[in-house]
């Protein structure tokens, strides 16, 4: 036993030693320490200063690892560092001062790397962001990005819209795993709650190389937070309501880290009535309420990293019809929907000595249920996906970084309501690709390579010979994508970036195999058993300039996309529906974003930002596309105060947004008006007895215009969208 215990003792002793440590000193250029953080993002480990700039990080494996220094009114700094086993490395580390905020590592592309060393540009924004903007929902909170919009119906359901695509065209991600949720109907929206989110991304163009199917258009990447830091234990508790639909949410969530454990768990609770518009007329059946729940936990091994994690939301969701019932109940009235999404993901990254590899798996249940009557399934669907990614990341050959890797998703669809919107069917992914990075002073070079099948084997519908029968369908999709780009840097001022990509969809279910009413819509929709998939190619340039006092951008994209599927109406009826087919033909859409942000120095406390948007959507043999949204002009003052003894990250804001006609619609579309909408803002946060309390108060349509987005399914029937609302939000963090 004595011999057992001191083999023991001498193995856990040369686990010890193989570990590096990492510290050093953090000073601006007057040499004066620095409070910032530390991250290494490829081990998600990190720490911060102590008050005289000085930092330690223990048990750093061997390896090459990325450390990102980071501090509000600095300039971020990135570099690569090599630990080997038991040797300590110690760094002085001179930030230059900057009133430019903090930039942060970029998740959803390959390399994890800031927005200013990326190939492709990457929108980001945080839900601390959203929050402060008094988004209802975090779809809504979504579009304040330039050139992103969302598909709405009242304010409960949102489908996101990327530079004029949507629904299938937009590949969700949440936890790191492809979000399945049944993302061709318009009738819900994303599944997701604000509530634990770190951040939000949103790659515009297509993603295809990186995703496979169904990043035509986009990708939208949600990360979840983070855990606390090692050795710590932090909670939170958030309170709130909106005037509009007197909305009342809240959640709580506690996080806690050992030395190789962590644990959080989060759960939260919404409810809304109706929302009133600006003529006072409250929409009926606009009522909804969502529950969250997300827990996860994760082991911080010496060579290993394993992270679980768990969300359920249900979200009961009304479906509205007409202005009738004027009041402020919660209860559901029918037509509703109830959609419970069930999200589990398992990632392990494997660290090697100067390579890593990193395995994906995630399993999805959604359970959507559509009622015509209080007690009457109308329609059930139950969605079951597995989905894996593995990516091996290679040893850096030069100034080439690589990466390869597998993707793949096996679907199950299963109907068990009354009526069949979708038949039974099962759907097979599988991916291969490789992309390499190449670094120089001041070029950076990216590309890949990418090929894809999927199948789809459906069931026949209804019975055979009837006007409704959908014929079984089996089917198989393939594609070969690619993507190049390049990032320059003009100088220490400018940045310009070229982006050029392929991308390509499999038609979905709805496309393929309708035939009956589609509800909500009140019009009886045919599928084409035998579309092909959408290919597009889409080039991309932007262009950056940024100092101490000024920033500029300018974004500009022409998409073509060959084969791409749209519903059109006939003059035919069935049953007083208007019957709408669905036809394949090629489409452009060209576009881009410009915006500013002036924060003269030495006034760093004040920012004015202006964003203008724009996208144009036409048929190759005439016509516009449907669903593009209105071009839009949004202008921002903004006033940030330096922390005080009582009051820290306090932040008042104005926003104008003009949004303009949008007359160039498609041939079942009706035309909107241009309207202008001002929000206002202050968020502050106090410190009390070692608890931060947050504190945020915003208005939006302030002048309780009355006013109908482009992108409403309200709008056929003329009901305007949501008028004045005050939000409130009270958070406790300790």
């Amino acid at each position: 036993m004595k011999t057992i215990f001191t083999l023991c003792a001498l193995c856990m002793a040369i686990c010890v030693n193989a570990q590096s440590i990492f510290k050093g000193t953090i000073t601006n250029q007057n040499n004066e320490p620095v409070l910032a953080t530390i991250y290494l993002p490829e081990l998600q480990i990190g720490t911060a200063t102590a008050i005289d700039g000085t930092f330690e990080i223990t048990n750093i494996p061997n390896g090459t690892f990325k450390i990102v220094y980071s501090s509000l009114g600095y300039a971020t700094l990135s570099k690569k560092l090599n630990f080997t086993a038991g040797e300590t490395i110690s760094e002085t580390v001179t930030l230059q001062e900057s009133a430019v905020e903090m930039e942060e590592i970029v998740i959803s592309t390959p390399f994890h790397k800031l927005q200013s060393d990326n190939v492709m540009r990457v929108e980001r924004v945080t839900a601390t962001e959203l929050q402060k903007q008094g988004a209802l929902t975090l779809s809504e909170g979504i579009t304040t990005i330039p050139g992103v919009s969302t598909i709405s119906t009242g304010v409960g359901i949102g489908k996101l819209v990327i530079r004029g695509l949507s629904a299938n065209r937009v590949a969700t991600f949440a936890q790191g795993v492809r979000l399945e949720n049944q993302q061709f109907g318009d009738e819900h929206g994303l599944g997701l709650s604000a509530n634990g989110i770190e951040s939000i991304e949103v790659i515009k163009g297509p993603a295809s190389l990186l995703y496979g199917s169904d990043a035509l258009g986009g990708v939208l990447y949600i990360n979840p937070e983070k855990f606390a830091e090692r050795n710590t234990v932090h909670g939170d508790a958030s309170v709130g309501y909106a005037t509009n639909t007197e909305g009342k949410l809240g959640n709580f969530g506690i996080q806690q880290s050992g030395e190789k454990f962590k644990f959080l768990v989060r759960g939260g609770y919404a409810t809304h009535a109706d929302y009133k518009t600006a003529d006072t007329l409250r929409v009926t059946n606009t009522r909804f309420n969502e529950t969250d729940f997300k827990t996860g936990a994760r082991y911080q091994g010496d060579k290993m990293q394993t992270t679980l994690r768990y969300n359920f939301n249900q979200s009961n969701i009304g479906i509205p019809e007409e202005i009738g019932v004027q009041n402020t109940n919660r209860e559901l009235l029918a037509p509703f929907q109830q959609i419970d999404n069930h999200i589990v993901s398992l990632e392990n990254n494997l660290l090697f000595s100067n390579s890593s590899l990193n395995i994906k798996t995630g399993y999805l249940f959604n359970n959507r249920r559509e009622f015509e009557e209080v007690e009457e399934l109308a329609i059930g669907l139950k969605l079951n996906t597995f989905n894996y990614n593995v990516q091996y990341h290679l040893p850096d050959f030069g100034n080439f970084e690589t990466i390869v890797g597998i993707q793949g998703m096996y679907q199950e669809n299963e109907n068990y309501g009354e009526e069949i919107l979708i038949p039974d069917a099962t759907t097979t992914d599988y991916g291969i690709f490789a992309t390499t990075h190449y670094h120089l002073k001041n070029i950076d070079l990216q590309g890949g390579l990418r090929f894809d099948t999927r199948s789809i084997e459906s069931l026949a519908a209804r019975n055979e010979g009837d006007s409704d029968f959908v014929a079984p369908v089996s089917t198989d999709f393939s594609s070969l994508t690619a993507a190049v780009g390049a990032k320059f840097d003009i100088g220490k001022q400018w940045v310009a970036r070229l982006n050029v990509a392929k991308g390509f969809r499999a038609p979905n279910l709805a496309e393929l195999t309708s035939n009956g009413v589609h509800e909500g819509t009140n019009r009886y929709e045919i599928g084409d058993a035998n579309l092909t998939e959408e290919q597009n190619i889409q080039a991309d340039i932007s262009i950056a300039f940024r100092n101490e006092h000024f920033e500029f951008f300018g974004n500009g994209f022409y998409n073509i996309i060959s084969d791409y599927i749209f519903i059109t109406p006939t003059a035919s009826f069935i049953d007083e529906n208007q019957v709408f087919n669905y036809f394949q033909t090629d489409a452009n859409l060209y576009g881009g974003e410009v915006g500013l942000h002036i924060h003269p120095h030495p006034l760093d406390w004040l920012h004015i930002e202006s964003t203008f948007e724009t996208v144009t959507g036409e048929l190759k043999d005439g016509g516009s596309l449907p669903l593009i949204p209105a071009n839009t002009l949004t202008n921002t003052l903004r006033v940030e105060l330096n922390n005080g003894k009582l009051l820290k990250n306090s932040q008042f804001f104005a926003t104008y947004q003009n949004t303009f006609d949008q007359n160039e619609v498609s041939t079942f579309e009706t035309a909107t008006n241009g309207y202008n909408l001002l929000s206002l803002g202050a968020n502050t946060t106090f410190v009390l007895n070692k608890i931060d309390l947050s504190l945020g108060v915003n208005v939006t349509n302030l002048t309780d215009e009355v006013y109908i987005n482009h992108l409403s399914r309200l709008k056929v029937d003329r009901i305007p969208n949501i008028g004045r609302n005050i939000n409130v939000n009270i958070t406790a963090s300790f």
